[in-house]
C-alpha cells in the first residue's frame, strides 16, 4: 500500500488472540510483559478483550479531575490506568490489539502509528468495510484532559464516514515501543460522556457493525487482522500464551495507582 513504511522484518513473532476476556488490570499487565519482551527484541501482537467492561484512562489522564468518581462507582464500573497516553475509553464489546516492538521495525512515533494502522485498515477493508486512515486537521490538538478518546479524530486513526472506529496511544522506554488501541465492534462510547465532569463532546464514534450493516465477531475481526499482519510483516509467526506478572496485577489494580493523578 502506498505511504505503507516496511518494517525491518522481525527475527519471529509472538501472537495471542484471546477471546474470553481478562481484567483491566490483567490485560494492561500483559501488555507492559509485551513492552518488556520488545526491548529484549522481540515483537508481538495481541488480540484480546475486557471482562468485565472496563474504563481506561490515558498514562497522565487528569482522572480525578476530569471524571465523576462517585458515579463511576455507582454504576460499578472497573477502571485502570493504561500504560500508554490518550484520554478515557469504554472498553466493551470491542476488540483491543496490543502491538510491541522494537523501534528499530517501525520507525518514529508517528511512522509507526500509521503504519500499524494501515495494517488494521487493510484487514478490515478485507471485511468489506470501506475505512481509511484520517488525515491530520488544522488546528490543535485535545490534551489530556480533553475528554473521551472517541471524542474526535486528531489525525492518523482509522475512520468510516469520518467517524473514529479504532482509537490508540503508543508508549515508548528505550528502543522498544506499545501501541495498542480499541477497534468498537459496537458502539457505547457514551458511558465516558455519562461520567465526564461538566461540559463534554460527545463521542464522533462508530462501530464496525454500523459500518458493515450487520453484527460482527471477535473472532471474524480477530481471523482477519491476524492475518493481514502475517502477509504485512516477514518474520516467523507462533501462537503463544502471553506472560502476566502478578506483581504488575496487583499494581494496575490498586486504586491509588489508577486515581494518582
Amino acid at each position: 500500500m502506498a505511504g505503507r513504511r516496511s518494517p525491518v522484518p522481525a527475527a519471529s513473532w509472538h501472537l495471542a488472540v484471546e477471546a474470553g476476556g481478562r481484567t483491566g488490570a490483567e490485560n494492561m499487565a500483559i501488555d507492559l510483559a509485551l513492552l518488556r519482551a520488545a526491548q529484549e527484541g522481540q515483537a508481538s501482537l495481541r488480540l484480546y478483550r475486557w471482562s468485565p467492561p472496563c474504563l481506561s484512562f490515558g498514562r497522565n489522564e487528569p482522572a480525578c479531575s476530569r471524571y465523576n468518581l462517585e458515579e463511576i462507582r455507582a454504576l460499578g464500573l472497573d477502571t485502570v490506568r493504561r500504560p500508554t497516553g490518550g484520554r478515557a475509553v469504554w472498553h466493551d464489546r470491542e476488540l483491543t490489539y496490543a502491538l510491541a516492538a522494537p523501534t528499530a521495525m517501525f520507525g518514529s512515533l508517528q511512522e509507526a502509528y500509521i503504519t500499524i494502522h494501515q495494517m488494521l485498515a487493510e484487514a478490515l477493508r478485507g471485511l468489506g468495510a470501506p475505512v481509511e486512515v484520517a488525515r491530520r486537521p488544522s488546528g490543535r490538538a485535545p490534551g489530556p484532559g480533553g475528554g473521551a478518546c472517541f471524542a474526535a479524530p486528531v489525525g492518523g486513526e482509522i475512520v468510516a464516514g469520518g467517524l473514529k472506529l479504532v482509537g490508540s496511544a503508543q508508549v515508548r522506554e528505550g528502543d522498544a515501543l506499545l501501541q495498542h488501541g480499541s477497534l468498537l465492534l459496537e458502539n457505547g462510547q457514551d458511558v465516558v460522556t455519562r461520567v465526564t465532569v461538566g461540559p463534554s463532546v460527545p463521542p464522533a464514534a462508530t462501530a464496525l457493525s454500523a459500518v458493515l450493516g450487520r453484527p460482527v465477531t471477535f473472532d471474524e475481526v480477530a481471523d482477519a487482522i491476524a492475518e493481514t499482519a502475517k502477509l504485512s510483516w516477514e518474520g516467523t509467526w507462533t501462537t503463544v500464551v502471553p506472560p502476566c506478572s502478578a506483581d504488575d496485577v496487583a499494581r494496575f489494580a490498586d486504586p491509588d495507582w489508577t486515581l494518582r493523578r
